[in-house]
């Protein structure tokens, strides 16, 4: 690995070579050149103004979503801890939410708010940064359905407040910049009563219990629907329910979920997506988009390509 040079001053943490496996949900994967765990959003945008513009920067959640690859990620990964994970009530129909905020905590607040329409992100497994930026959704809403604004802490330390016109949504994706990480966003519902929307979460939560492995190491949905058909449809009538590769399996229970049986690999998780994909083609001529991020590098370029942190 390149020699680490001058990182700027911080009141948060930095970790050097940081383990990420631990922190996602696929529980495999290499380390972090540096891991960096701001102590507030000043503490953030100091750090990203004083870091050399060429460092790569990533945001992590609660990583369910990810593939970290075997060689790590060169450059910073962030991950906003509790200071950023508050929710408080701005008005009747109004939630002002830290980017480190769970999709639980955002959608229990609401309920105890009395403010509806937010259920959905209950069935999310990520952070609201995460929402924000991939547009997540669920049970026929999205975030472009709720967010007004966000604030943004842009590669160069700048903080900006995009709304929800500014960010460009589709279908899960935005234009946010890459580099760019969420600090904190402001979703709106509507008034209902709190039983009416924990009967709804109950709802969700029940549904998902019975359709997803969520007691497995996985990464949530894989790919995104091939509208208007759904991606779990074309890769069973691929055939690929329960195909493995090493450890990584396509699950049984739901066809678009990848699981890490328990020592696969990323690269034996990715090449098994990149398997599903190339057997549905083959068979309905529908190609299949990775809906899971996938970052870093592969564990046979990582000495070559690390990028040392330096202001």
């Amino acid at each position: 690995m390149a020699e680490t040079l001058h990182q700027p001053e911080v009141r948060g943490r930095l970790t050097p070579q940081a383990p990420l496996a631990p922190l996602v949900w696929f529980k495999s994967g290499g380390a972090a050149e540096t891991l960096f765990e701001p102590a507030d959003v000043a503490d953030l945008q100091a750090f990203l103004r004083d870091l050399d513009p060429v460092t790569p920067v990533m945001a992590l959640g609660l990583g369910s979503n990810l593939i970290v690859r075997d060689g790590g990620v060169p450059g910073v990964v962030v991950r906003l801890g509790k200071p950023f994970a508050k929710v408080r009530r701005v008005d009747e129909v109004t939630l002002g939410c830290g980017g480190g905020a769970s999709g639980i905590l955002v959608s229990s607040s609401a309920r105890d708010a009395g403010i509806g329409g937010i259920e959905f992100l209950r069935s999310i497994p990520g952070t609201v940064g995460g929402f924000v930026r991939m547009n997540g959704g669920a049970y026929g809403r999205e975030v472009k359905d709720i967010l007004v604004e966000a604030q943004v802490v842009l590669r160069s330390g700048e903080l900006v407040t995009l709304n929800n016109a500014d960010l460009g949504y589709t279908y899960r994706h935005s234009a946010l910049p890459d580099g760019a990480i969420v600090v904190s966003a402001t979703f709106r519902g509507e008034p209902a009563e709190p039983a009416a929307i924990q009967a709804e979460m109950d709802r969700i939560a029940a549904s998902r219990e019975a359709s997803q492995p969520l007691r497995s190491k996985t990464g949530g949905s894989t790919f995104k629907n091939p509208l208007p058909k759904k991606a779990w449809e074309v890769i069973d009538a691929a055939g690929c329910r329960g195909l493995t590769i090493g450890d990584a399996q396509v699950s049984e229970k739901h066809c678009n979920f990848l699981l890490n049986l328990g020592t696969a690999t990323s690269a034996d998780i990715e090449a098994l997506g990149e398997e599903v994909r190339a057997r549905v083609r083959q068979h309905s001529g529908t190609e299949l988009e990775w809906e899971i991020q996938r970052v870093g590098m592969p564990a046979e370029h990582a000495k070559q390509e690390r990028v040392g942190v330096k202001a």
